[in-house]
């Protein structure tokens, strides 16, 4: 379970980062690509989340010395360990119970707004004409989007009109934005505690529908015109789910039409920018992977060391009350840095039979250890050690 709580940790600080970045590059990335290139950065948002979670390659060359096999019986007191182990089951409960809430809302909605349009039936021109408009036209559907309109779909647009929208809902689904949609919705379902989960989702939607209206204007900048007054017969439509790409959010009309009166990049332009977000890319997702778990410095091979590192003092680990009294026992395998002046600088757990149940216990006991230090031409050097903790419901030694 602490693995899973310090993922959730650092996974909410990179999404917080990635936030913040593309929010204060994005008036440079539109200045240098336009409303494409603006979309296109948001892939840097499940790079890092990627980045933390994906594993670090093991240490080339760090041998570790192995210690005697330490027993923790039930005799010791688990006072703290039992909050500890409590407290964050409680954690762990309330961070699921929110992911399903915020799931079965959007189901709900999802399935309302599908149910408010009525039955549908097939248009000429390929798309599906509703009997009620609770917020189209729009791109419904994950699997197989289908583009559907309003009854008064040929009342509100004039021909050019109507297809210009039926372009616009098109280049939605030939982009997959429909998955782009879903995944958004999965993480701020999974992260619905993030502070800036609404503000980076509309931000994100945002920028999308910018995208598709470059897109549908790419080859006739001419349709401009057409293409705004489109925008503002739809003006009064207010669209409510995750999983449809609608025709117009309530809070982008004016810079949508903004966006429209802007030119075409040249290829230096584009490409600065290009440049500018794979480096972005690139450049925080290494932090991102490689600061998932920082190694210490100085770290030598024993083998050539004067001197080997010997523990002086280990405090067994507590006991945890909740396992003893579910009478589960198991083994836990730390990787231990010993600092030059003795002391645990990092304790990790490498391996365990019961994992997040004796983690806890087995890496605050570490912390507490003393170690004469390695020796290597007289000067104390730092050492990784590999220290077996064996919890045990009686005094049989290790278990098998």
């Amino acid at each position: 379970m602490n693995e899973l709580v310090d993922l959730l940790l650092r996974a909410t600080v990179w999404m917080t980062i990635a936030s913040v970045l593309l929010a204060c590059l994005r008036p440079l990335l539109l200045r240098l690509g336009g409303a494409a290139l603006a979309y296109r950065s948001w892939v840097l948002m499940p790079l890092l989340l990627l980045a933390v979670v994906l594993p670090l390659p093991p240490l080339v060359g760090v041998e570790r010395i192995p210690l005697p096999t330490l027993v923790a019986l039930p005799s010791v007191a688990a006072g703290v360990q039992a909050f500890s182990l409590d407290g964050m089951s409680v954690l762990l409960f309330a961070w699921g119970a929110g992911v399903a809430v915020m799931l079965a809302r959007a189901c709900i909605a999802q399935r309302r707004f599908v149910r408010a349009m009525g039955p549908l039936q097939r248009r000429d021109d390929g798309s599906w004409q509703a009997t009620s408009d609770p917020g189209l036209p729009a791109l419904v559907g994950l699997l197989r989007p289908r583009v559907v309109v309003g009854p008064a779909f040929d009342s509100m647009f004039d021909a050019r009109q109507r297809a210009l929208v039926l372009r616009h809902e098109h280049s939605h689904r030939e982009h997959g934005d429909p998955w782009g949609n879903a995944a958004l919705l999965l993480l701020h379902c999974l992260f619905w505690f993030h502070p800036l989960g609404g503000w980076t989702a509309r931000r994100f939607q945002r920028d999308q529908e910018l995208a598709c209206d470059a897109r549908v204007l790419a080859d006739d900048p001419a349709q401009c015109r057409s293409y705004a007054m489109a925008l503002l017969a739809a003006q009064g439509v207010h669209p409510g789910v995750a999983v449809a790409c609608h025709w117009r959010g309530p809070s982008q009309l004016k810079e949508r039409i903004a966006m429209l009166k802007q030119g075409k990049r040249g290829w230096v332009s584009t490409t600065s920018g290009q440049l500018l977000l794979a480096g972005l890319c690139i450049g925080a997702g290494g932090i991102a992977w490689a600061g998932q778990a920082v190694q210490p410095p100085h770290i030598v091979a024993p083998a050539s060391a004067d001197r080997q590192a010997t523990a002086i003092q280990r405090v067994a680990p507590a006991y945890p009350k909740e396992a003893f009294e579910r009478s589960i026992a198991g083994n836990v395998m730390l990787r231990v840095v010993v600092g030059t002046d003795g002391t645990p600088t990092d304790v990790r757990v490498t391996s365990a039979t019961v994992p997040g149940v004796f983690d806890a216990a087995a890496v605050q006991a570490a912390r507490q250890w003393t170690f004469q230090p390695a020796l290597k031409d007289g000067v104390a050097v730092a050492t990784t050690l590999q220290v077996p903790v064996t919890f045990s419901l009686d005094n049989d030694g290790p278990l098998p």
